[in-house]
């Protein structure tokens, strides 16, 4: 697949140095929560998601490339992926995160398959 799962898609209306940290997430069929942190790395930028009580406040993070576009006015960041597939994802460990140089690979992975 030669999608950059990676990087904002150019469409999606990021612009460097917004802050989208409070912004609501809605996935492709509803609502899944707010955006705990955001990185702008090159070649691994992504969002960590806040689901609340929806996956009892599991965190996930998602990768730039699934973001559809961003709309500024209304704090929202849509996303082209099901509340499922969110849901059936990995889950966010910020340990893991920050000490496994390879820990990004598994959603490589899991969002770098074909969506429905």
């Amino acid at each position: 697949m030669s999608e950059d799962i990676w990087g904002y898609r150019p469409t999606a209306g990021y612009q460097q140095g917004i802050d989208l940290v409070g912004y609501k997430v809605e996935a492709s069929d509803g609502h899944i929560g707010k955006i705990d942190k955001h990185s702008e790395d090159v070649g691994s930028s992504y969002l960590v998601v806040d689901t609340g009580v929806w996956i009892f406040g599991k965190r996930v993070l998602l990768p730039a490339g699934v973001i559809e576009r961003i709309d500024t006015a209304a704090e929202t960041v849509y996303v082209n992926r099901t509340k499922d597939q969110i849901k059936d994802a990995p889950e966010f460990d910020e340990a893991k995160h920050a000490g496994e140089p390879t820990y990004l690979e598994q959603f490589r992975r899991y969002y770098g398959q074909p969506h429905m």
